[in-house]
């Protein structure tokens, strides 16, 4: 179902199922999976897919005339987002890439190449500058920013209002202006994972690589010796971190 006041330009790929509320406009190079919705006042452009069972809520903008975008399947992007809108006469915008199943709420702005891993959740007011990472099941409170060319490890809490100003490793509840890591996100390991044992060996090298500020040289050693993965990949995220 697609309202009259919709303007869709030539070239556009819409499923048959797709829902678009009124006054949205679509552009030539958008493409819309099925079981996806729109509601109403959005604005899609440039080169951007949108795969399955998307939901986007009234008055987002979503891409540029020269961006590339894609969306993954069950994402749901809140009202007055801004993914990749921003456009700079100056440089050609990297893609920005949004996994699946993502919950990203109202007034959150994702600039150009941003990559967001699957299961994350950004709330109100999050900005993202350019060429972030997050990895997957990463939550970041409303009102906080990442800046450029940082990467937030899997499984990394971020607290409300933090300004984040370099990489921050996995499983870990970090917080501030500028943001500084206050512990392990042992709720979200819990979560996570079932072996009570791999959340005590992530804590015993949490403590070895971070107790007195970061200890590069043992994490790249842990990283190369450890047996178990979640500790490998913590132990390696630091050891090439910009920490």
């Amino acid at each position: 179902m697609i309202h009259e006041s919709v303007t869709i330009q030539k070239g556009a790929n819409i499923a048959e199922d797709v829902i678009i509320g009124p006054f949205c406009f679509i552009g030539k190079d958008v493409t819309i999976e099925s079981g996806c919705s729109l509601e109403s006042n959005i604005i899609l452009k440039g080169k951007l897919h949108i795969a399955k069972d998307v939901k986007i809520f009234s008055f987002a903008v979503i891409g540029s005339e020269n961006s590339e975008i894609s969306v993954g399947e069950k994402t749901h992007i809140r009202e007055f987002t801004q993914i990749g809108s921003q456009e700079d006469e100056n440089e050609v915008p990297k893609k920005i890439t949004i996994g699946a199943n993502n919950f990203i709420m109202g007034y959150v702005q994702i600039l150009s190449g941003v990559e967001l891993g699957e299961n994350c959740i950004l709330t109100n007011a999050v900005r993202m500058y350019e060429n972030v990472k997050c990895e997957e099941r990463v939550i970041i409170g409303g009102f906080s920013s990442i800046l450029a060319n940082n990467t937030l490890g899997t499984g990394v809490m971020v607290g409300g209002a933090s300004l984040v100003t370099h990489d921050m490793p996995p499983f870990t509840l970090v917080e501030g202006n500028h943001a500084t890591i206050k512990g392990l996100n042992v709720i979200g390991l819990r979560r996570r994972l079932e072996n009570k044992d791999d959340i005590e060996e992530i804590k015993a090298v949490f403590k070895k690589i971070l107790g007195e500020g970061v200890d590069k040289e043992v994490a790249n050693e842990i990283a190369s010796a450890h047996e178990n993965a979640y500790v490998t990949r913590f132990a390696s995220f630091i050891a090439s971190s910009n920490m």
